[in-house]
């Protein structure tokens, strides 16, 4: 099954050049300011873009409505789109789980304190095969320019690596945009927009096998 993961629209999707595939994958931020009207306009074009079995999503810090108002932004989710919030669905035999959670930083969406966040990825179940995070795990692709800091949360890093799900898809830093493999476990940020919110950087493309047993 290939993924084509994308992150940190920002929503500039139209901007965005989207390679075929078999899920559509979006690790949050597909807002800029996260009112409802930006979040339908990314919605629409969401459901209708592109031709793939399966369109799944998270929200990010930046998608306030997701949280503040959840009535109204979900109810503008199309049918043939899955939307995650710390819940999982299974598709086509592949397990995915999703969560918009972060850590605590000048009261965005979703941000969480460093004890809300250790009790918080202590509930993410085993068995899944693809996990999507808005933020990355700590020394993982989540370096920031500015002072070269790792920014990730320690707490899911260690989750990740005791649950080793296959996949790992994230965003939220912008300039941590990449992939890496390590333990058995493929990472990778997909934020499409650099540092200067300008749509340059790709979605990123995985390709994940049958499940066995």
């Amino acid at each position: 099954m290939r993924l084509v993961c994308l992150s940190d629209t920002h929503g500039l999707h139209d901007q965005v050049r989207l390679p075929p595939g078999d899920v559509l994958l979006h690790a949050g931020d597909v807002s800029g300011r996260g009112r409802l009207d930006e979040i339908g306009r990314f919605l629409s074009w969401f459901g209708r873009v592109g031709d793939f079995r399966h369109r799944v999503m998270i929200a990010g810090n930046h998608d306030f409505a997701f949280e503040r108002t959840p009535h109204l932004a979900e109810g503008l989710i199309p049918d043939n789109v899955t939307y995650l919030n710390d819940s999982g669905v299974e598709l086509d035999g592949l397990r995915f789980w999703g969560s918009p959670v972060t850590p605590e930083f000048m009261g965005w969406a979703f941000n969480r304190t460093d004890e809300e966040l250790r009790q918080h990825w202590g509930q993410l179940p085993a068995g899944v095969d693809v996990v999507v995070t808005h933020g990355p795990p700590r020394g993982i692709l989540d370096r920031v320019l500015t002072e070269g800091q790792a920014v990730g949360c320690p707490h899911l890093g260690r989750v990740i690596e005791r649950l080793r799900p296959r996949v790992h898809v994230f965003g939220h830093i912008h300039e941590g945009y990449g992939r890496e493999e390590r333990g058995g476990v493929q990472y990778l940020n997909a934020a499409v927009c650099d540092p200067r919110y300008r749509v340059s950087q790709p979605p990123q493309v995985v390709d994940v096998g049958e499940v066995s047993g």
